[in-house]
């Protein structure tokens, strides 16, 4: 059953994909109903589950359940997974791919891969206050009051300690 996002409780749990590029216009638009058909007709164990999806920041799949009503199953969650391969194969973009982390940076959604992670620190290009997209959030409440955060108020904290100002 389809939920809007905004009335999902903060207790909702919530799955974010990132795009290895931001979507463009016509893309969102073809992906909006597709994400509604999945959030509608995704179901864990023949139960109806109260779901989102949407884009954010033109870059970020993001997937909410209100597990209140009914928890999603190892199944359910394979589903999802299926769900967002397809969206890869259909948009040519990787959605699944971990290695790289999003920053705001110059109001724009910019991609980091992990292991430069001390340099762009050390350089002074990421500061503490540099907003960190922390696609390991797990709850609806936590996108909307921590997402993004201050790098440094998330797990990147350590590299900011490292660094002797």
């Amino acid at each position: 059953m389809y939920v809007p996002f905004a009335q999902l409780p903060a207790s909702a749990r919530l799955w974010i994909y990132q795009a290895e590029r931001p979507f463009t216009e016509s893309e969102i638009a073809a992906l909006q109903p597709a994400l509604h058909q999945f959030a509608t007709e995704w179901t864990s164990h023949g139960r109806t589950l109260a779901a989102s999806a949407e884009v954010r920041y033109q870059q970020f799949l993001v997937i909410g359940l209100d597990e209140a009503v009914a928890d999603a199953s190892g199944c359910s969650i394979d589903a999802s997974v299926r769900f967002v391969r397809s969206l890869e194969e259909q948009f040519q973009v990787q959605l699944l791919e971990k290695a790289k982390l999003a920053f705001l940076l110059d109001h724009r959604v910019q991609l980091l891969d992990r292991r430069e992670l001390r340099s762009v620190v050390a350089s002074g290009t990421l500061l503490p206050e540099t907003p960190y997209f922390d696609n390991t959030i797990a709850t609806v409440g936590q996108l909307r009051t921590a997402w993004p955060a201050p790098a440094a108020a998330t797990w990147l904290g350590r590299y900011f300690q490292a660094i002797v100002r």
